[in-house]
């Protein structure tokens, strides 16, 4: 048993208070999922600043903080390959167990550097909008770690874990996060992942975990890079995947949710002119104060539900 919220807004001028609201709701989730939490944040200037790319790592492991002198030495290194060395500055934000650093690049030339720096380092988000922070733990005291009331963007998910098929570490919790901007939590159990995840080894597919959500994750992510739209990718996930299912994934434009075909697995949708939200149970959709201005509804089996953020 597992809880999934998330929180879409469609306007480009959001409020100010996504990190207090996905607070409040993943709160009201923590007993479902008592070993771990995350959150993935879009569109937060500190930890993702405007014209950067921005890397989540994990930093509580024995190798202790990732000084971001150190990745700047080898993002320079990078440049240097290529001609000329210039030096690129690069910003931490420690959060809890999860350490964002931002720099002006490319994302994967980030997460290059940050692998030269240290090559044992877990990166567990990427992108231009998107920072992810996760950890295991009482889910209450990481949204304290992750300052998570004060933090703002204009999309969030987040997920509590109730670890039923691998370990309980930080490695293995949710969200997972391995392209530019996507992002994904699950709660249920897939049968097949262990064929999924040789057939994607395969295919030249690098895993962090043995957490079945990471085969889903990446198994999008490789439809994704391959040609797909996100509701095909998600389509392809219940042609694919045998198990108990409900997915909330999101990108830097769309906020997306699909079921299982018995669709055992909990969720309701809030969906309201300028936002969209998703729980596990209605008590994280409770809190939202302005839900009487919603539609709520449980969606369908095997529908793919996606959301995109208004242009204007």
């Amino acid at each position: 048993m597992c809880g999934i919220v998330g929180l879409h807004r469609r306007d480009r001028n959001a409020p100010a208070d996504l990190g207090a609201r996905l607070a409040t709701m993943l709160e009201a989730l923590a007993e479902r999922g008592p070993d771990s939490a995350g959150v993935g944040l879009y569109g937060d200037p500190v930890l993702t600043p405007p014209g950067t790319a921005s890397v989540s790592v994990l930093t509580d492991g024995p190798d202790g903080p990732l000084e971001p002198a150190a990745v700047s030495a080898a993002l320079t290194d990078l440049t240097s390959d290529a001609g000329p060395a210039t030096a690129t500055p690069v910003t931490a934000v420690v959060a809890g167990p999860t350490t964002v650093l931002s720099a002006a690049t490319d994302p994967a030339a980030l997460v290059t550097a940050v692998r030269r720096a240290r090559p044992t380092a877990v990166v567990v988000g990427r992108g231009h909008e998107l920072a992810v922070l996760k950890g295991a733990g009482d889910p209450r005291a990481l949204v304290t770690a992750f300052d998570l009331p004060a933090r703002t963007g204009w999309q969030g998910l987040g997920h509590t874990r109730m670890a039923t098929e691998s370990a309980v570490t930080s490695a293995h919790s949710h969200p997972f996060a391995i392209a530019d901007d996507l992002c994904l939590v699950h709660n249920g159990s897939f049968a097949n992942h262990a064929t999924i995840r040789r057939s994607l080894i395969a295919d030249g597919v690098r895993f962090d975990s043995d957490n079945d959500s990471e085969v889903a994750a990446r198994f999008i992510a490789a439809h994704l890079a391959g040609g797909d739209d996100l509701t095909k990718a998600l389509r392809r996930v219940c042609e694919t995947f045998d198990g108990f299912f409900t997915l909330l994934v999101t990108t830097r434009e769309e906020f997306a949710v699909v079921r299982d075909a018995i669709a055992c697995k909990p969720a309701l949708i809030a969906e309201a002119p300028g936002w969209v939200a998703m729980a596990s149970e209605f008590s994280a959709l409770a809190t939202l104060p302005d839900l009487d201005d919603a539609t709520i509804f449980e969606p369908e089996p095997e529908e793919v539900y996606v959301w995109s953020r208004r242009t204007t």
